[in-house]
């Protein structure tokens, strides 16, 4: 009963700081106290967040290696902005198309990941990381090749596999427009993307996550997480909670990929290319593998530095990678080691290719 008190006045600390923060961060914006450049920073820091926290789901209390949640918030995003641009003539409200796209993109990214989960959830260590990876790529190659856009008759889809058709390809009709022009990426999309949507995004995949870990089914998975076969033994269903985590953590990387997607007038497929799934785990391993709180600091700390120190900038990698490797001495954490031996030789063979 201590235990459970002492973990439930924790989440209220973690809530109450990320309200503190918001407050704080909202009161100086009115007062004009913050830069133009971090301003435009605060909608990706809250996707950035929400991304940290949510893998931190799978890495650090589910224990299992994914490099391809870029690749969800690709789903995400581009079927958020799809949703959101698609329903402008028939729901003026910016708001409301927001939470419909937010949404779309969760349940898209849940469904991707619910799919992906099945056959890769069987696989274990190095080839669960491999199999991932590949999805996240092909997640940016499909969107590459892939035509979207909306006149009076509805929406319309080509995907341009062969690279013969173009956008004229849609034949749409007077007032249509195009939302995805292939590799061009999503163009001319309106921004309705906000500061206070990614509050409270980060609120609602807190409440998520943090209740969900600390239910049955949490125990669940972070049983399986310490000693598979012990869990097994005492029946727990391991395809069922690695599924749980696995399709909730894509979900919530889905529905910050659609308030990223929204936050920008143009964006490319590339963009969440296996950089960006480093970038988010380096984010939860600097945080704490299953520390949430730890997660946010982190997420919103990297997003700002490389902001801050704008001259640096071609060093920022080089800079993750020492302070990974002074975390690993610092705290001669095992695990740490071994995510560290999985990413850097799988890092080395992309940029071989």
């Amino acid at each position: 009963m201590k235990n459970l008190k002492k973990t439930t006045k924790q989440d209220f600390i973690t809530y109450l700081a990320v309200i503190l923060a918001f407050i704080a961060i909202t009161v100086m914006g009115d007062a004009g106290m913050l830069s133009r450049s971090f301003k435009g920073q605060l909608v990706p820091i809250c996707c950035y967040i929400v991304m940290a926290v949510s893998l931190n789901l799978t890495v650090g209390i589910l224990g299992e290696l994914s490099l391809g949640h870029a690749g969800f918030m690709s789903v995400g995003a581009f079927s958020g902005i799809i949703a959101a641009m698609s329903l402008q003539a028939a729901i003026p409200s910016p708001v409301l198309r927001l939470v419909i796209a937010l949404v779309v993109g969760a349940a898209f990214a849940g469904v991707a990941g619910a799919l992906i989960g099945i056959p890769v959830l069987r696989l274990r260590g190095d080839y669960l990381a491999i199999v991932t990876l590949a999805f996240g790529e092909i997640i940016k190659e499909l969107i590459n090749c892939l035509i979207v856009g909306v006149d009076s008759k509805g929406l319309h889809i080509i995907f341009n596999v062969s690279g013969a058709k173009t956008v004229n390809d849609l034949h749409m009709l007077e007032g249509g427009r195009a939302i995805i022009k292939g590799a061009q990426g999503a163009t001319g999309t309106e921004t309705i993307a906000s500061f206070t949507a990614g509050f409270v995004l980060i609120m609602i995949s807190l409440v998520i996550i943090l209740n969900l870990v600390r239910s049955r089914s949490g125990r669940a998975i972070m049983a399986l997480r310490d000693n598979r076969i012990a869990a097994e033994s005492v029946g727990i269903n391991v395809t069922k909670y690695k599924m749980m985590a696995f399709v909730t953590s894509a979900a919530l990387a889905g529905a910050a990929g659609a308030l990223y997607g929204l936050n920008y007038s143009n964006l490319l497929a590339t963009k969440f290319n296996f950089n960006t799934s480093i970038l988010v785990l380096v984010f939860v391993v600097l945080g704490g593998l299953g520390n949430i709180r730890g997660s946010i600091i982190a997420a919103a700390i990297l997003t700002v530095l490389p902001e801050m120190l704008r001259s640096f900038a071609d060093y920022r990698m080089l800079v993750y990678a020492i302070v990974l490797i002074l975390v690993m001495l610092g705290t001669n954490n095992a695990q740490l080691k071994g995510l560290l031996a999985k990413i850097i030789p799988t890092k080395l063979r992309k940029e071989a290719k």
